[in-house]
């Protein structure tokens, strides 16, 4: 930082460094390499597609892993960019990785509900995975809303090959939340008459909108964001991270109204996931029923899944033989694939993952 007219400007500590990465920038279509990693397409119809991700020596030591986008959101997540690609350390550790997208959501998807996901899409993933991998279980693995489904999935069908299920930023008491804290006053003034009409007109929640969400949840760092690339203009690693994760904002989809609507009802009125117990599709689906080990991995710095918000999930899933909660530095997204995850959630994980193989091995003797 430097003070000019009273003013303090930042001002990177390495100048040449800075001046080479703005050199680079400007003679490119950008400093990241968003190649995305190598992966093969196993399973895919008009509503999903599942990709494998292998280890480079095509040796694999531990139980596949299965990891569920949330809705809006593309698998890009998982794969932000080389250098810092949660699949691409997954597989590196020795584990195939599978990774489920929906791909854009259009007017025709319109009356698909929670059910769609909980009872059709990760059920028959996980199927899919464990056939393609010989029949294992499976770790099952989701970010944020994807995380949610996730949990509910595992509860509602316990015949699924599981061994393990990891929620990463999913809220499940939503009255920490301070966003949806602010805005539920002004829902219970102004919500019938704008929200709903809003969402059954369209069918669709539009992917702009979903997208401009995602910014204001993060609006601070939006707002400091000029700041913090004059800050870090010689850290290249830095930059690259902010490209990346703006092509990731860029490439949302849209949400299905109904499944808009039911998360609406359960954010702003029920609460819901808080209590451990939700109807979908006519039953009731307890998180008690989940029998396999459960990692819940917060973030330290996430406004839209505060840390008392994730961790609630601990006390809802006594069924479970281990739960494990872990808070990493990062927000929303950062806890998944921001450059500090690569050096504590990642790993954190990756230990999970093995005590989970042992657990199992010790188990079956």
């Amino acid at each position: 930082m430097t003070t000019v007219g009273g003013l303090t400007v930042p001002v990177p500590r390495h100048v040449a460094r800075a001046a080479a990465n703005v050199r680079a920038r400007i003679g490119s279509d950008g400093l990241a390499d968003l190649r995305p990693t190598e992966s093969e397409v196993v399973h895919s119809t008009a509503d999903r597609t599942i990709r494998r991700f292998r280890p480079s020596n095509g040796v694999t030591t531990g139980a596949p892993i299965l990891l569920v986008t949330p809705l809006a959101a593309t698998s890009i997540a998982f794969d932000l960019r080389r250098g810092c690609s949660f699949v691409a350390f997954l597989k590196e550790a020795g584990h195939d990785v599978y990774v489920v997208d929906y791909g854009p959501v259009n007017f025709a998807d319109r009356s698909r509900g929670i059910e769609h996901w909980v009872d059709d899409v990760i059920p028959d993933a996980v199927r899919v995975v464990s056939a393609d991998a010989g029949g294992v279980d499976v770790h099952l693995a989701g970010w944020s809303l994807g995380g949610i489904f996730a949990v509910f999935t595992a509860a509602a069908h316990p015949d699924l090959p599981l061994r393990s299920v990891t929620p990463i930023a999913s809220p499940f008491d939503l009255r920490r939340v301070p966003l949806f804290a602010t805005l539920r006053p002004l829902d219970r003034v102004f919500g019938p008459y704008t929200v709903a009409p809003f969402y059954r007109l369209l069918g669709i929640v539009p992917a702009p909108v979903t997208s401009l969400g995602f910014k204001i949840a993060s609006v601070d760092k939006y707002l400091t964001r000029p700041w913090a690339v004059l800050t870090n203009l010689d850290d290249r690693d830095h930059l690259e991270q902010i490209e990346a994760v703006d092509r990731f904002m860029n490439s949302m989809y849209a949400y299905p109204g109904r499944t808009f609507g039911q998360l609406y009802h359960v954010i702003m009125r029920s609460n819901e996931f808080a209590t451990g117990s939700m109807q979908i599709a006519g039953r009731a689906v307890d998180l008690t029923a989940i029998d396999v080990p459960v990692m819940v991995v917060a973030g330290t710095g996430d406004g839209l899944a505060p840390e008392s918000a994730v961790r609630h999930l601990v006390d809802l899933v006594g069924g479970a033989p281990e739960v494990r909660y872990g808070a990493y530095p990062g927000g929303h997204l950062g806890v998944l694939t921001g450059r500090s995850a690569r050096d504590t959630m990642w790993p954190a994980y990756v230990g999970f993952l093995a005590d989970c193989e042992a657990g199992s091995e010790t188990h079956s003797r």
